[in-house]
Order: C-alpha cells, then sequence, then structure tokens
C-alpha cells in the first residue's frame, strides 16, 4: 500500500506541475523555466530519489524511483539539460569525491540551481578516450590547464564540468590522465555551439586556455584519472539507456506507443512489427531496472552496462528504420513545429545513439572482452609512454 500511496502522491504532483516542452537547448526563458522545475521537483521529494540523503538526496529505494518513473512517463519533463549531471556527473561525485565536494555541489545540482557537462572527447581521442592530450600542469595553489574538448553536450548552459587531462606524458596513456572539476565560466574557457543535422546546437566544443583550475577540483587522485572516467562511463552507458534525464519517451514520434496511433494497426504484417518494437523496448527497460537495483545492492555492473548502452543504440535504430518503412515518404517531411522535426527530426538523430557515449564498435569490444571472455585484440599501446606515441593529432 506505501508504493501505492507514493505513486498516487507523484501522479498528482506530475499532474499539476509537469508539461513544459522537454528541449536540448531550451534557451533563456526555457531554462530559467527549467530550473524552477527541477527546484521544485527537488523540494517535493522526487530529484535525487537515491542518492544519499546527507548530501541533499532523498534517501529512498529503488521501489521509490521505480514508482516515479513510471507515473513521469506519461509527462513532458523539462529535465533534459540536467541530464548530465543527474546521469554522470553527480553520480562520480557521490562515488569518488570529497565530502566538501560533495557538499557543495550534489543539492545545487539535484535542484537545478548549476548545470554539469562532461569533458572528456577531443578532436584526436574519441572512442580511444586514453589517448586524450588536453594537458594540466602544476601551479601555484592547483594547475593550469590547455588543450580542447568536442561533441560536449550543454555546454553552453553549464555552469561546471567534469575535465578529464593529461598530467604525466612519461607512463602509458591510463596511467598520466586526471580528473578535476572545471568551472565552465573561468577565464580562459571558451565554448563554441556545434550544430547537427537537425538545425540544433546539441554539442559544444571547448578550448582551454591557461585556464587556472584549484587545488580542491581534483576528483580522485593525480594520475588515478582513469579510474575516475571508467566510473564516469559507467553512469554514464546506464544513464544512456535508462533515459536518466527523466523527459522519457513521452515525446519521441518513434516508439511503439507513437507508432501505433499513425499507422495500420488492422495490417497483422505491422502488428508484428509493432510487437518485435514493444519487445526490445520492454526488454532492455527489465534490463536497466536489473543493472539499476545490483548497482543500489553494491553490485558493480562493470562491462554490462557497455550491452545496455548497445542494445538502446540498435533500438533506437531500428525504431527509426521502422518508422520509415511503416509510415513512408511522410517521415522525412521535416516540421519544425513538432519540437526537432518529429519523425524526420527522430530519424535524423537515430545514427548518434551508435556513436556517443562510445561507439558500438567499441562496445562490442568491451562486451567480448570483458563479459564473455573472449580474447582481447591486440593491444602495444598500453605499456609504451605516452610521450612516444603517435595518437590523434600529436605528431
Amino acid at each position: 500500500m506505501e508504493q501505492v500511496e507514493y505513486r498516487r502522491r507523484a501522479r498528482t504532483w506530475l499532474e499539476e506541475n509537469a508539461g513544459a516542452r522537454a528541449e536540448a537547448d531550451p534557451g533563456t526563458d526555457g531554462l530559467a523555466a527549467a530550473r524552477a522545475f527541477m527546484a521544485a521537483l527537488h523540494d517535493a521529494g522526487y530529484s535525487g530519489i537515491t542518492w544519499p540523503k546527507q548530501w541533499g538526496g532523498q534517501g529512498l529505494t529503488q521501489a521509490e524511483e521505480r514508482a516515479f518513473a513510471a507515473e513521469a512517463r506519461d509527462f513532458t519533463l523539462p529535465t533534459y539539460v540536467f541530464s548530465i549531471g543527474l546521469g554522470m556527473c553527480g553520480p562520480t561525485l557521490v562515488d569518488l569525491g570529497t565530502d566538501a565536494q560533495r557538499a557543495r555541489y550534489i543539492r545545487p545540482l539535484l535542484r537545478g540551481e548549476e548545470i554539469w557537462c562532461q569533458l572528456f572527447s577531443e578532436p584526436g581521442a574519441g572512442s580511444d578516450v586514453a589517448a586524450l592530450q588536453t594537458r594540466a600542469v602544476p601551479a601555484d595553489g592547483g594547475w593550469i590547464v590547455n588543450g580542447q574538448k568536442v561533441w560536449t553536450s550543454v555546454a553552453q548552459h553549464a555552469d561546471f564540468g567534469l575535465l578529464l587531462t593529461r598530467t604525466d606524458v612519461d607512463v602509458p596513456k591510463h596511467q598520466g590522465l586526471t580528473m578535476f572539476i572545471v568551472d565552465m565560466r573561468a577565464p580562459g574557457v571558451t565554448i563554441r555551439p556545434l550544430t547537427d543535422m537537425t538545425g540544433h546546437a546539441r554539442f559544444n566544443e571547448i578550448f582551454f586556455d591557461d585556464v587556472q583550475i584549484p587545488a580542491e577540483s581534483l576528483v580522485g587522485e593525480v594520475n588515478g584519472g582513469w579510474k575516475c572516467a571508467v566510473t564516469t562511463l559507467l553512469h554514464e552507458r546506464l544513464s544512456i539507456s535508462a533515459e536518466v534525464g527523466m523527459s522519457g519517451q513521452k515525446d519521441n514520434p518513434a516508439t511503439f506507443a507513437a507508432l501505433r496511433k499513425v499507422v495500420d494497426t488492422s495490417d497483422p504484417l505491422v502488428r508484428d512489427q509493432l510487437v518485435e518494437l514493444h519487445i526490445r523496448s520492454r526488454a532492455l527497460a527489465l534490463f536497466n531496472q536489473r543493472l539499476a537495483q545490483e548497482t543500489k545492492a553494491g553490485i558493480f555492473p562493470g562491462a554490462r552496462g557497455s550491452a545496455a548502452k548497445l542494445l538502446l543504440a540498435e533500438l533506437t535504430n531500428f525504431s527509426a528504420d521502422l518508422a520509415v518503412s511503416l509510415v513512408g515518404p511522410e517521415a522525412v517531411a521535416y516540421d519544425d513545429d513538432s519540437g526537432g522535426g518529429g519523425l524526420a527530426g527522430a530519424i535524423a538523430l537515430a545514427p548518434a545513439m551508435s556513436l556517443g557515449g562510445g561507439t558500438n564498435e567499441i562496445m562490442r569490444n568491451i562486451i567480448g572482452d570483458r563479459v564473455l571472455g573472449l580474447p582481447p585484440e591486440p593491444r602495444l599501446d598500453k605499456t609504451v609512454p605516452f610521450k612516444d606515441l603517435k595518437v590523434g593529432t600529436q605528431s
């Protein structure tokens, strides 16, 4: 009965407070409304449901989180801009941050007062994150950072970011990385939006020119950044797959629920294809639920998080292909009034899921190596000092 009552209260609150469109780039007015919504969401007890209470979370269980998520599916929540912080940066700080960092950053993150981004990828280090070249060198009271990051979501709105840098070139590439919290408005930080094929600027490139980072912004240990990165990437793959941003699939025109409304369901062949889409979606949801339960129970999902991300990428492309097959030429008729182009926008964005957060090929390599126990591909660069490698843009 407690769960029934919890869901009833959550439903009532959502009916009274939800409804704003979830947008990748909400603009000034939309951003203010999104921040206000997140603050209200937290104050009502629905942001950070399973996060530690001492740092600003609700301290509840997976049962409450699943109950809220089940009700939230019927609503559009303006939370996309907070998804990186909620799904990746915040959980990393909970796992690896100092008590001072948790006390300073977690509560404002959960209330939408501060927006976060993740600064890993570079022009010469995408899927091979450990090949990054952004340098951090010691300075009085902290560090000086120079370099470039790219494909960074919501950086144009971010207050802070988790920045992965190289701090030692005399050791193999995985051993010379360090993670910091960086103020995205610090002198020397330049953010330039990148427009994708839908016409929206969902990503950014960021330049760091003699950016000063205080010593207390170190996350984990100096040259221990790879462990921090693995933790963040695990949370990233789980959150991408589970859609931690909470805006959900309600407005996605390529889902089972959306497609069944616009196609001829009297055709048995169409019904068979829709059933296949539903089965794949439900199987992924149940797999994500299991991983979330294990994580909260202290069981590290490890490389199975890569399996969840791969399954979502394949599901996204399958649903886009199915939409084109069932709807026909009208599927690619762009409609700007639909909030991103309707089906055309969903189809254009589908391939990105096979790239962002690690390519499908990288995910399969990880699964084969760390889940199935297959022989890994030969890697000669794991034992060579980084300064002796020819990687990315390094000559």
